[in-house]
């Protein structure tokens, strides 16, 4: 299947990101405080310069800690300063609900490529297309799985969140917190830029094209392969046996 959006790992594992890495459709990474929480990752720059480093010609999303507008500013400073391919990941609001716009909008004029991010509204979409600089760009990231876990479709706020960010040449959009397989089309089909994938999820990407009859069937031997490995009966009446 022939699809324009790009395929980022979202990740924080180097060994994981360094295999993913072979897949030729995998254009860049996204990390955040969760997943290198998740990877064990107890110094956050020796990760980050040893990922750029390794990846140093793709785009490499590290997010700010800080939790108040100097502090993040500062934060992005170094971050920026990492590699020319890198993010930074600024969430459109705190934890106070109060807005980084302003923040975001003065990284994004002193010319640091920035990743808005933790966004579920159109109205978040609205302000952080408007405090990126033009010239500059950068990343709006939809988390679209938190959306949809909440039972409500995500589709119809994607595709209005890419015709906002598309007014602006140089911003991107991008799907966020994927949860299957089918959501790379679905970002695909409502015009979103990136998506941005576990590698667990990519991993399947190799079953794109492969018609239902065969899943079925491959379905079914796995089910016997796992019974063969447990060892599992259920006893017969010996009458009834065939």
């Amino acid at each position: 299947m022939q699809l324009n959006v790009k395929v980022y790992s979202d990740g924080a594992e180097l060994s994981a990101m360094k295999a993913i890495a072979e897949q030729e459709n995998i254009q860049g990474f996204t990390t955040n405080p969760s997943l290198m929480k998740a990877a064990g990752i107890t110094d956050y720059l020796a990760f980050a310069r040893e990922a750029v480093a390794t990846f140093p010609d793709r785009s490499i999303s590290f997010e700010v800690f800080g939790n108040t507008p100097e502090r993040m500013l500062a934060e992005a400073k170094v971050l920026a300063g990492l590699g020319e391919h890198v993010a930074v990941k600024v969430p459109i609001i705190r934890a106070t609900g109060e807005d980084n716009t302003a923040v975001i909008h003065e990284l994004s004029m002193a010319g640091v490529q920035v990743n808005v991010t933790a966004i579920t509204t159109l109205a978040q979409v609205k302000l952080a297309v408007a405090a990126l600089e033009k010239t500059t760009g950068g990343i709006v990231s939809v988390f679209a799985g938190r959306i949809a876990d909440t039972g409500v479709d995500p589709l119809p706020l994607m595709r209005q969140a890419a015709a906002i960010c598309h007014t602006k040449a140089q911003v991107e959009l991008l799907w966020a917190s994927t949860r299957e397989v089918f959501n790379i089309v679905q970002a695909d089909q409502t015009g979103c830029d990136i998506i941005t994938v576990p590698p667990k999820i990519l991993a399947k990407l190799q079953k794109f094209g492969t018609d239902a009859e065969t899943v079925s069937l491959d379905t079914v031997k796995t089910f016997d392969q796992d019974i063969a490995a447990l060892g599992f009966s259920i006893p017969v009446p010996a009458a009834e046996k065939q």
